[in-house]
């Protein structure tokens, strides 16, 4: 079972048996919200188009490597995005951005993940939203994070995933932020280095 994350609450990426996770998924799923239209029909609000990326920082916040919807592979291989979702119809996760923990180059400290609301609702416009993280090697959800109920921003810095002392490990962030891509989030994300 896997936790549930709160907003700032920090977890180590070691499993159990004391080793450490080597790869990991990040997954993103959403629904629009639905309004109650005209004799109580339900009407949609227009397409909701949320975006996942996964921003490489170095130890000094300096950008290394960005994975998101125009670069679904990171230049040296280690994150994966499963590719880009526009409308978050289906079940589970519509948008997957897959690390390779153990092939993530020295030089990046910090993977940070967002999710950008591309074209520009609120999250407040937004039902069953969540982010999860996953252990690959087991098929195991080991945190998840609520969306629901993002209020008014259009993004949000779900996560960090950084080394410490020799291991990865995980701070969810939950901030709310404003911008349609990871670009517009960079300063944001150099303040909660």
């Amino acid at each position: 079972m896997g936790v549930s994350l709160t907003k700032g609450q920090k977890i180590s990426l070691t499993k159990s048996d004391g080793g450490g996770l080597t790869k990991v998924t990040l997954g993103l799923g959403w629904d629009q919200k639905k309004a109650k239209g005209f004799f109580g029909a339900l009407t949609g609000g227009g397409a909701i188009d949320l975006d996942s990326s996964c921003v490489l920082l170095d130890d000094s916040g300096q950008l290394v490597d960005t994975v998101w919807y125009q670069q679904l592979r990171s230049k040296d291989g280690s994150i994966q995005h499963t590719g880009d979702n526009v409308t978050g119809k289906g079940d589970g996760d519509d948008e997957q951005i897959i690390v390779d923990l153990s092939a993530v180059p020295a030089t990046v400290k910090y993977l940070f993940f967002t999710i950008n609301s591309f074209t520009g609702q609120s999250f407040e416009k937004i039902e069953n939203a969540f982010c999860r993280l996953v252990d690959n090697s087991t098929n195991t959800e080991l945190a998840r994070y609520n969306l629901t109920g993002g209020g008014t921003n259009t993004a949000q810095i779900m996560a960090k995933v950084y080394r410490h002392e020799g291991e990865w490990k995980m701070h969810a962030i939950g901030e709310g932020s404003n911008g349609k891509t990871f670009h517009e989030l960079l300063p944001a994300l150099r303040s909660v280095l």
